[in-house]
């Protein structure tokens, strides 16, 4: 059974996801949002979207297994559509015990890959401990994503939902008890052109040795859910983009951009208090 969900009434104005305008004034339409369990017809549209969470690094993981995984557990985590639940996810929440699943390859996978990068960054010091503990403890890994043009209101309604489906789950004696939350998700640098350097254009001035580079949110959210976090911090992509890869994402502006993961660790305890501030950001 199709289950869809309500989240109250969040109609907002923007163009549909697959839609662009290319005359001078733009139209407004409202599109109604909504939010489903996910259900096995998400499979291709699942991949999509975590092929996009992973980034460069989506190779390393068998993407169909996850996204199996994900399928598995109807009851926890969302999906947003526009055209009923027959049509692909333009955004999904979800969330995987690492404890429960460690045996499965995938999230075999998942621990080694975090842990590594965790380790990378010491910023993010308490998640390498925590990642590497035997036997890993209760971490719910947190995956989520959506197409680049939706709104981000979306996201508090599916942080919210989460929250209640985990303590109905817990309620009914599932292993849903987590100790801490894992948020994947990605972030970016401005890195200096390589077309300015080969065209002799005007340069912004290069950070200082040892400035760390500033780091922007693909998703907004991120920042708040930063403010409740244990330790947050970027990792690098095993596989690196070419040189010229920067200057493919430059959106008319002067500087290209680095792609990065990024991992942000919250306490149980502190996970209640992030989904209100969320939601209250986001309004």
């Amino acid at each position: 059974m199709v289950k869809r969900k309500d989240p109250g009434d969040v109609t907002m104005g923007g163009t549909k996801p697959e839609e662009s305008d290319s005359d001078e004034d733009m139209d407004m339409v409202n599109v109604d949002f909504e939010w489903f369990d996910p259900q096995p017809i998400d499979f291709h549209g699942l991949k999509n979207l975590l092929r996009q969470l992973f980034d460069n690094d989506a190779q390393i993981f068998d993407l169909s297994a996850l996204a199996d995984l994900i399928l598995s557990q109807p009851t926890l985590g969302s999906t947003v559509k526009v055209d009923g639940h027959e049509s692909d996810p333009y955004a999904v929440l979800s969330i995987i015990n690492l404890q429960e699943h460690k045996d499965k390859p995938v999230v075999k996978d998942l621990i080694n890959y975090l842990k590594t990068k965790a380790a990378s960054n010491p910023s993010l010091s308490a998640a390498s401990q925590l990642l590497s503990q035997t036997p890993i403890p209760p971490i719910g890994l947190i995956l989520t994503e959506r197409l680049i043009n939706m709104p981000s209101e979306i996201v508090p309604p599916m942080y919210n939902m989460l929250q209640e489906e985990i303590a109905w789950a817990v309620e009914d004696k599932e292993p849903y008890t987590f100790s801490h939350y894992l948020v994947l998700s990605k972030n970016y640098e401005e890195v200096e052109s390589k077309l300015d350097q080969q065209e002799s254009r005007p340069q912004k001035k290069k950070k200082k040795g040892g400035e760390q580079a500033e780091r922007f949110f693909f998703h907004p959210e991120d920042e708040v859910i930063e403010r409740h976090a244990l330790c947050a911090g970027s990792i690098d992509y095993t596989h690196q983009s070419d040189e010229g890869h920067a200057d493919s994402k430059r959106a008319f502006q002067e500087l290209g951009i680095r792609t990065k993961g990024s991992l942000i660790l919250i306490e149980a305890a502190k996970f209640e208090p992030m989904v209100k501030a969320l939601t209250q950001y986001m309004s």
